[in-house]
């Protein structure tokens, strides 16, 4: 209603770009965004899940390899319904965490890739493992000093 008040009057002269006038219209209350945030990433790991379960049918590799995608993509997507869509992919390529999220995201890629065109099975597997461990990586790097106290676990565990 103000921005109709401001538009009549004549004060609003610029024009808002794309991003500006999305933002604007899907401002949700802290509680609705809390809750699509668990429906968002519930529905994330029921997908992991039941990829993980389509694995041992006939030809289910491509299903496992689908829904563990899906499954971890719409985890990540879930973190946008706390901090927005704009901070969340602002937070996802700074310098502390931009290799882990390039890593992450390109696993998925390659991931579908192993699957659809180079139809290989065990390369799937494989980076579907490489998944986890990137998205548990960008995870850690939400929580501070968690991934020096990773390395240095790691590290304890092979001298």
């Amino acid at each position: 209603m103000e921005k109709l008040r401001r538009v009549l009057s004549g004060q609003d002269d610029e024009e808002q770009g794309l991003t500006s006038q999305v933002l604007d219209s899907s401002s949700l209350s802290f509680s609705t965004r809390l809750r699509w945030f668990g429906i968002c990433f519930a529905c994330g790991v029921l997908c992991s899940v039941l990829g993980v379960g389509l694995l041992w049918l006939p030809k289910g590799t491509r299903l496992f390899a689908v829904f563990y995608t899906l499954g971890n993509l719409a985890s990540l997507a879930s973190t946008c319904f706390l901090m927005g869509p704009m901070k969340q992919l602002k937070k996802m390529f700074e310098k502390t965490r931009l290799v882990a999220t390039i890593l992450m995201l390109l696993c998925f890629v390659i991931t579908l890739c192993a699957v659809f065109w180079w139809h290989k099975k065990e390369l799937a597997l494989l980076f579907c493992i490489l998944q986890f461990l990137s998205m548990t990586w960008y995870s850690l790097s939400y929580i501070p000093y968690a991934r020096d106290a990773v390395i240095k676990c790691c590290s304890s565990l092979l001298n």
